[in-house]
């Protein structure tokens, strides 16, 4: 016989916390539908979202390095896929439901506009007035409204539970949009560990990448950062010697483990103290649960500081990237001027939300190369040829 959702949803009763949030317990959708016959319904919110065309695009978007510039430097999608391993592994360590954790993880950029966040501050100012842009909303607006798959319904029609964890996503470089809908003060608890798998993924990659291109030297990361020089440390004790490429992955892994171990033994030091019993008590916590230590808080501030100086705002990553994001405001004033060049499906949008809400979501889900072969199609070659 097969394994059905009500036995899945069993297994989720024996063996989850009691504070974790249960798929027999969501808030449903917003339009109603039957349930899954073999899937709880976190997992269909899983499929659904790994099938949507944002997702897909996700792999030609910039995550630090202009897209196509490395074939071993990670692009939006590979960032999401590492975000979603890592969040199943604290969530699955804390007792939390795994599968709404990596819902959540592979969602939460899907509303990331072309060159990374380059892109998304020149499509914010160029919304000013307009709403702004800020790619959590658009995440939200991607699953309620833009996907258009499904018969009776506009977006993707997600749970309550995974649109929530979108609306309040909050790392160092992100802060929660919130909204009507989601006024309890935290989230639920798997939506607080995707806040910090994004955190991990992306402190570790951005490192490995940063190594891969030249841009960054393990020895004058080994002065400078502590994170980096623990790790090394730990590292030559436990092996030896090791070949670069094998030092540099073991060293970045070490991280890696280091953080997931920091987040997990003080989550679960702060849910004893809370006492925390079920999901509904964790949204009614003045913080977030899931958390940090001080001391691991304090050694990710220095390595995102470092990081700023000598990656972000390298001439090598972000002067090519400014060069691109000059075509988004190109692109957006000669969508204004020539609304018919907008696509057709998107187009049909412009009578609800207007021409400068619909140019901007139409260029939040180009992907990099879209947005430079658009550029050259409708402006010229000489618009995008300076990339």
């Amino acid at each position: 016989m097969p394994c059905t959702r009500e036995e899945l949803e069993r297994r989720e009763c024996q063996t989850l916390a009691s504070f974790a949030q249960f798929s027999a317990d969501t808030r449903g959708r917003a339009f109603a539908e039957p349930p899954p016959d073999w899937r709880t319904h976190f997992q269909r919110d899983r499929d659904r979202i790994i099938h949507s065309r944002a997702f897909r695009r996700l792999e030609y978007k910039t995550q630090v390095f202009l897209n196509g510039t490395g074939d071993h430097l990670r692009t939006r999608l590979t960032h999401t896929m590492e975000v979603a391993a890592i969040a199943r592994n604290i969530a699955r360590a804390l007792r939390l439901n795994e599968d709404l954790a990596e819902a959540i993880a592979l969602a939460h950029d899907l509303g990331h506009p072309p060159f990374g966040h380059n892109g998304e501050e020149v499509l914010n100012r160029l919304m000013k007035g307009h709403g702004g842009f800020e790619h959590n909303r658009h995440s939200l607006r991607i699953v309620e409204e833009l996907e258009q798959k499904y018969p009776g319904f506009a977006g993707l029609n997600l749970t309550w539970e995974v649109r929530e964890g979108l609306a309040k996503h909050e790392t160092g470089y992100d802060q929660p949009a919130g909204g009507r809908e989601f006024v309890a003060r935290c989230s639920s608890l798997e939506a607080q560990v995707a806040n910090l798998a994004d955190e991990i993924a992306y402190y570790s990659h951005d490192l490995d990448d940063g190594l891969e291109a030249g841009l960054l030297a393990e020895e004058r990361l080994g002065r400078s950062v502590r994170v980096w020089r623990l790790a090394a440390a730990k590292v030559k004790q436990e092996h030896g010697p090791l070949p670069d490429e094998c030092r540099r992955y073991f060293t970045i892994r070490c991280i890696i483990d280091d953080q997931v171990h920091d987040v997990v033994a003080t989550t679960e030091r702060r849910l004893a103290a809370a006492k925390v019993q079920s999901a509904g008590e964790v949204r009614q916590q003045p913080r977030p649960l899931v958390q940090y230590s001080p001391q691991r808080r304090a050694l990710n501030r220095e390595l995102r500081a470092y990081l700023y100086r000598h990656l972000y705002y390298n001439r090598a990553v972000h002067g090519p990237n400014e060069r691109a994001v000059k075509m988004l405001r190109k692109l957006f004033r000669f969508y204004l001027a020539h609304p018919e060049a907008i696509g057709g499906q998107t187009r049909k949008l412009v009578a609800k939300h207007g021409l400068h809400r619909t140019a901007c979501d139409y260029l939040a889900g180009m992907t990099d190369r879209y947005v430079m072969r658009e550029c050259e199609r409708l402006i010229g070659p000489r618009a995008a040829a300076a990339v």
